[in-house]
């Protein structure tokens, strides 16, 4: 059995030492990086292998596969460094605010409009992980994978599973499945548009840390509508771009 344990950087510095070693360790690590405060974890606990190819600028598709992880997880410490953030601030307000019904949206919802939908998202980004954590388990099928079940029973039919790699024990999507998308990133442009969203969203909320560190927001709806609005617009406009590539991605040759 291979031994592994995952070293990541957090965004003080530290180096937090998780333990993937075996399927129940990789799932019991990736409750305890939440609960520490450190999801930026969760991209790099996912398995998506690259296909052995080198694009035109010299970058392999695992290292573009890697910046998007990457900017994955500094998207996702910043999410947890303003929620929290929201939880010292609006202390009296938090759980009020958390108990937002968002409902199912129907029908198209404005940027301007989705402001009122994250509230009870920012309350707790990661509480599904920590909350079904119970819930979840794995079984070591002995040829380096694992069923990963809900309730004894296979995610998504068992589309979804672990599988050990020379980093540990990892989420396995269906990456046959996934490449026979129109929308998967087959090329190095779309890997860097899909960085770049991750970016954008994260400068977002940077920029809405600086508001709410300025005392702007006298409440807890008015931040949340804020940054909704933000990371709404940033989102947008990067799956503008990609959606225009893959388009001409797909446009038929001009004879």
């Amino acid at each position: 059995m291979l031994t592994a344990l995952v070293s990541l950087l957090t965004a003080c510095g530290d180096k937090p030492t998780y333990d993937t070693s075996t399927p129940e360790a990789m799932l019991a690590s990736l409750q305890q990086a939440i609960q520490d405060g450190h999801p930026e974890i969760i991209p790099q606990l996912i398995d998506l292998p690259a296909r052995d190819i080198t694009f035109a600028d010299g970058v392999t598709e695992a290292s573009a596969i890697g910046e998007v992880k990457a900017k994955a997880g500094d998207m996702l410490a910043q999410l947890w460094r303003i929620t929290e953030k929201l939880r010292a601030r609006y202390p009296d307000e938090f759980g009020d605010e958390a108990q937002v019904a968002v409902g199912k949206v129907d029908e198209f919802v404005p940027i301007a409009a989705y402001g009122k939908y994250t509230a009870k998202f920012l309350s707790d980004p990661f509480g599904f992980i920590t909350e079904q954590r119970e819930k979840l388990t794995a079984e070591d099928m002995g040829d380096g994978t694992a069923a990963l079940l809900y309730e004894g029973e296979p995610i998504f039919e068992g589309a979804v599973t672990l599988v050990e790699t020379d980093d540990g024990w990892k989420v396995a999507v269906p990456i046959d499945t996934m490449r026979g998308s129109e929308y998967f990133p087959d090329t190095r442009e779309e890997w860097s548009v899909l960085a770049s969203l991750m970016l954008s969203a994260e400068n977002a909320m940077i920029d809405f840390e600086v508001e709410l560190d300025a005392g702007k927001f006298k409440t807890m709806r008015a931040a949340s509508e804020r940054v909704g609005q933000t990371v709404g617009a940033s989102v947008i406009v990067q799956s503008i771009v990609y959606a225009a590539m893959k388009r001409d991605d797909s446009a038929p040759a001009t004879p």
